[in-house]
């Protein structure tokens, strides 16, 4: 049974697909005919199934046996990983962001050969979903970060998940509970670690941070996944991320752990969105929709965030008559 009973994934036949992925917002106006159309439906359901699928398990809960699939996908960020190994951040002073990014980006992007972007996707799909390739590597090449502006926010973030909904809506991923928990426990945990790595070595900037304001200066979706695996469980309160250490088989946990990582002083101060979470809401369900709510509004619905992720194709442009 679908999670919750949320509708089934729509699926797409590849010979359905017209129009390319394109940079589609501009404007505000943009943003609201967006959020009408059959692809944000899809992208949202898509969140939806993957937040339901996790209520109750631990990342150490995951299944060792992974679907061809998935293992597939882990296989592309760990190579993406390696690189980081082989192109090491350069030591010249450099004000904003490490310009070794550029060339772990250009490896991705501008190899003289193959662009190795078609080569992990062709691998991937395989031949006989050849020409869907198009379709996938807009998503893909916005998932790490701006290679040219040093930084990485959770617009990049955001395009990471619209490619695994792509990848969902053409069946090469199975829709299914427990594939799309395997999703989030390991190949969206996989992902977080190596942008967290990227980060690091590259220092690269926050995207469009609000600051002590904002949720995190990077990223967002750990957060709903991680307060999805706690929903229904009385063991950790809420105000249980005040006190570390912290178990680290729940993303909000990882996601905690990571800012005290990074960040230095008083946690009410560096992270105050995240003490009044942990100080002022009663429970992880309110917890969990509270923060969907805050993704569909500070995240989806602003210009500055998704205006450098590609639309149409797979995540359709065409007006949902269904809400």
């Amino acid at each position: 049974m679908p999670p919750q009973n949320l509708p089934a994934m729509r699926k797409i036949h590849i010979t359905e697909l017209e129009e390319l992925p394109q940079q589609k917002i501009h404007t505000d106006e943009d943003i609201t005919a967006w959020k009408r159309t059959r692809g944000y439906r899809d992208y949202w359901l898509f969140l939806l199934r993957l937040n339901e699928a996790v209520v109750g398990y631990s990342i150490s809960q995951t299944d060792e046996q992974c679907s061809p699939a998935i293992t597939a996908l882990l296989s592309i960020l760990d190579t993406l990983d390696q690189w980081i190994d082989d192109i090491p951040p350069l030591r010249s002073p450099q004000r904003y962001g490490n310009q070794a990014f550029r060339t772990w980006g250009d490896r991705l992007t501008q190899a003289r050969l193959i662009d190795r972007s078609d080569q992990f996707l062709c691998e991937l799909v395989g031949q006989e979903m050849h020409s869907v390739l198009p379709y996938l590597k807009p998503f893909l090449l916005t998932s790490f970060g701006s290679f040219s502006r040093l930084d990485y926010g959770s617009g990049h973030e955001t395009s990471f998940a619209m490619f695994l909904c792509g990848l969902s809506l053409i069946r090469f991923l199975d829709p299914s509970p427990e594939e799309e928990r395997t999703l989030v426990l390991r190949v969206f945990v996989r992902y977080m670690r190596l942008c967290w790595k990227l980060q690091d070595v590259y220092k690269l900037e926050p995207a469009g941070s609000h600051g002590v304001w904002g949720l995190d200066d990077y990223c967002f979706l750990g957060y709903v996944f991680g307060s999805a695996q706690l929903r229904d469980q009385t063991e950790f309160p809420v105000s249980a991320i005040l006190r570390l250490p912290l178990p680290l088989d729940n993303l909000y946990f990882l996601c905690i752990t990571r800012i005290h990582q990074v960040k230095h002083g008083p946690f009410h101060e560096h992270s105050s969105q995240l003490y009044a979470i942990a100080t002022g809401v009663p429970n992880w369900s309110k917890v969990n929709s509270g923060l969907l709510k805050m993704y569909e509004g500070e995240v989806l619905s602003k210009r500055v965030v998704v205006q450098h992720i590609s639309l149409g194709g797979l995540l359709s442009l065409e007006e949902d008559y269904t809400n």
